[in-house]
């Protein structure tokens, strides 16, 4: 089994996924073990699970494929490897679930013989199989299901976000219209006393300067 490495920035989800993926291993390995030391219908059910939980780690393979499309470039050489040696890992097992799985007299146990097998137990043998390949289809329909909900449940919090996010911008561009009319009604205020301290600097001068003229004035006329 591949060792797991640190994980990097950005590839959370796909350390999610691989860490399914090694209990599943674990899984399949015990299972496998224990399919060498049966034999019989024991040995078919044995088999029948192992191909259930190895749909299931090939589909966590597949996530982790697509998963790592997101993983910014720099981090990705180091999950490339990480899911070559997990691919890797699944195609041993396959190999090696057939080759028990093709093991007929390990299977059938002492009945089995070069012999063609009656017509009702090749006819049983093939329900069996199209039973079980029912029953993994029913599995991973029932996967893809629990992931479009979830899905659809992210999607629902993403909108839920972006609406907020577009209340709260649009209360803050109310806020700063309204913030401006003030600025324009301080303006207009401001400018409208300057104008009236103008006007009131003129008069006080020219009242200044009458008093002067006058002062002068009467001066003048005491000497004259």
């Amino acid at each position: 089994m591949s060792n797991p490495l640190d994980t990097d920035a950005g590839s959370e989800m796909f350390a999610s996924y691989e860490n399914e993926l090694q209990l599943v291993q674990a899984d399949l390995n015990q299972k496998l073990d224990e399919i060498t030391e049966l034999s019989g219908e024991q040995r078919k059910s044995a088999i029948s699970s192992a191909d259930m939980v190895l749909d299931e780690a090939t589909e966590l393979l597949d996530r982790m494929r697509m998963e790592k499309q997101n993983i910014p470039s720099e981090a990705r050489s180091k999950v490339n490897i990480r899911f070559r040696n997990y691919s890797t890992d699944i195609d041993d097992v396959k190999r090696k679930l057939k080759s028990l799985s093709d093991d007929r007299r390990a299977l059938f146990g002492d009945r089995y013989t070069d012999e063609p097998q009656d017509e009702h137990l090749e006819q049983r043998q093939q329900l069996l199989s199209g039973t079980e390949r029912l029953e993994r289809s029913s599995a991973r329909l029932q996967q893809s299901q629990r992931t479009a909900l979830e899905t659809e449940d992210v999607g629902r919090n993403v909108l839920t976000n972006l609406y907020e996010q577009r209340q709260t911008i649009q209360h803050t561009r109310d806020n700063l219209h309204e913030s401006e009319g003030y600025v324009d009604t301080s303006i207009k205020t401001l400018r409208g006393m300057a104008r009236r301290m103008a006007t009131n600097r003129m008069i006080t001068i020219g009242i200044i300067t009458v008093l002067v003229l006058l002062i002068i004035a009467v001066i003048y006329s005491k000497f004259h």
